[in-house]
Order: structure tokens, then sequence, then C-alpha cells
């Protein structure tokens, strides 16, 4: 018989944030500040992950928040929604399984 892991849910917002399509050579002079930042949040727990789609159309993040409203004000503030290199924001409720070893 297989045991299944201890875990739990946790909701957090999954924001798609899409590029720009100039955004491979605009986001060029932000993205230290960017990446400064998101390493900054994810040390705070704010952001749980981060990436881009390897095809520069859109980054996602996982982001804590309490509201869809609070998780969309984090990615205006970011220097990419500030200069054009994000133009859309979209947010939805996610369920993130967090396992036992993740405490």
């Amino acid at each position: 018989m297989t045991e299944t892991p201890a875990h739990s849910l946790e909701m957090v917002w999954l924001v798609q944030a899409t590029y720009a399509p100039d955004a491979a050579e605009t986001r060029v002079p932000f993205r230290a500040r960017h990446l400064a930042r998101a390493a900054e949040l994810k040390a705070a727990g704010v952001i749980v992950e981060v990436g881009a789609y390897a095809d520069v159309s859109a980054s996602v993040l996982l982001i804590r928040a309490a509201t869809e409203q609070a998780a969309l004000d984090i990615c205006r503030d970011d220097v990419y929604m500030q200069n054009g290199v994000w133009v859309e924001l979209r947010a939805k409720p996610f369920g993130r399984v967090r396992l036992d070893a993740e405490g």
C-alpha cells in the first residue's frame, strides 16, 4: 500500500504578465532592478516562484496576497510594468499544494 504524503493547500495568485513585442530588447536596462526586486520579494515570502516563458511572451508569478488587487499591485510596482516591458496583467487564484517537506 502506498501512503499519501501529508500536504496542505495554500491559496496564492498566479499572475501572468504579458511582455511587449519588443521586450527582449527593452527589458535590458531594467532587468537587474527587476530581478533584485523579485529576489527581495521572494526572500520576504511574497513571491513563491517567478519565471518567464522561453519565447519572452510573458512572465508567470506565484504571489502570496490577500486579494487579486493586491497581487496585481505588486506587479504594477515593478520596473517592467512602469516602463512598458510588461503591457498586461492577469491574475487567477491558484491552489498551491504544499507537501510536508515544505514546512
